[in-house]
């Protein structure tokens, strides 16, 4: 009886530690913004100080919900984003901790605006101004009604 019991606690202790966090924009937030001068680039962008909360979430399975922007017209960088395009931080509504760049395997089917449950890696980028700070790859996504 005791192996057993014991069986179970060191499943359940297996499978939790390979579950994927939930985790919301709100959270994303906890990041300060400095102005820093890139050489490569001749050039000013924001660099990313991020919270021992969120370095804490780097290379974790993370699951978060937000809005399907499409913005490449080559179709090769998705973006999820707090807000709707109208509202995406591009337009001066927020900051870059409201988006994120998802990384598919293959094209995804969805639509500008799709509300999406999004599960991937999180990976965080402070130094690459080509890419967001906060990059899911691995993505798994599926439409919120779903």
């Amino acid at each position: 009886m005791k192996s057993k019991f014991l069986i179970t606690i060191i499943c359940l202790i297996g499978v939790t530690s390979f579950a994927q966090k939930n985790i919301t924009w709100d959270d994303l937030a906890d990041v300060e913004f400095e102005t820093k001068f890139f050489p490569a680039y001749e050039g000013y962008f924001l660099y990313p100080y991020f919270s021992p909360s969120i370095i804490a979430l780097e290379g974790s399975r993370v699951t978060i919900t937000g809005y399907f922007l499409d913005i490449d017209p080559k179709g090769k960088l998705f973006i999820l984003s707090k807000g709707p395009m109208s509202a995406c931080f591009f337009c001066g509504i927020g900051g870059p901790e409201t988006a994120m760049e998802l990384q598919f395997d293959s094209k995804p089917k969805f639509k500008l605006d799709d509300i999406l449950s999004v599960t991937g890696i999180l990976k965080l980028n402070r130094d690459d101004v080509m890419h967001f700070n906060y990059i899911l790859t691995d993505v798994e996504a599926k439409l919120k009604n779903e």
